[in-house]
């Protein structure tokens, strides 16, 4: 809870400064990207350290030259990994996916070069199995913040390189991605 108080706080940062910028480029637009996740963690004492793909899907809002609001669906396909419990080899399998909100804020650095910070809620669910058993996982939301490069490739098309952290209760998963954004 305190977590997602914190994501939550961190958004309303991003939206509270709107009214003191111009809308200079406001504008709707679409992305998504593609990437690698990975898993280094201790989870219940089992030591995790493995990697997965990871893909989201993403739409928002620019307000600003500055400042954003996006949502989307980020699926985390399926981290795997075997471990031995005192000579027992088990298979643990978790699989995530959920929605994200959150604001973005956008900083020049040449004519179609800029960096980017971004952070938020994701409201996830989780799967997760060991040796075939499916253990109940109950859905949460909890913060992720990230940031990454935006390059403009023309008036409506840009591509990014991102780093994102999305914290769980117990865990973090970090996905690093390349990606594209379409501006209408």
């Amino acid at each position: 809870m305190k977590r997602t108080t914190t994501a939550l706080a961190v958004t309303m940062l991003f939206t509270s400064a709107l009214p003191l910028t111009a809308l200079a480029d406001p504008g709707l637009y679409v992305g998504g990207s593609i990437g690698n996740a990975r898993l280094d963690d201790k989870f219940d004492n089992f030591i995790i350290d493995t990697d997965t793909n990871a893909y989201r899907l993403f739409g928002g809002f620019q307000l600003s030259d500055s400042f954003g609001i996006e949502a989307g669906y980020l699926n985390f396909d399926e981290f795997s990994e075997s471990v031995d419990l005192g000579g027992l080899l088990t298979r643990n399998d978790i699989s995530g996916d959920g929605w994200t909100l959150g604001g973005t804020l956008g900083l020049p650095l040449s004519g179609n070069l800029s960096l980017f910070g971004k952070a938020g809620v994701f409201f996830w669910d989780a799967d997760i199995t060991v040796d075939g058993f499916s253990i109940d996982t109950p859905g949460d939301d909890n913060p992720y913040y990230g940031g990454g490069l935006k390059l403009d490739l023309g008036d409506n098309f840009s591509m990014t390189g991102d780093w994102t952290v999305y914290e769980f209760d117990v865990l973090e998963t970090d996905v690093i991605s390349l990606g594209f954004n379409y501006r209408f």
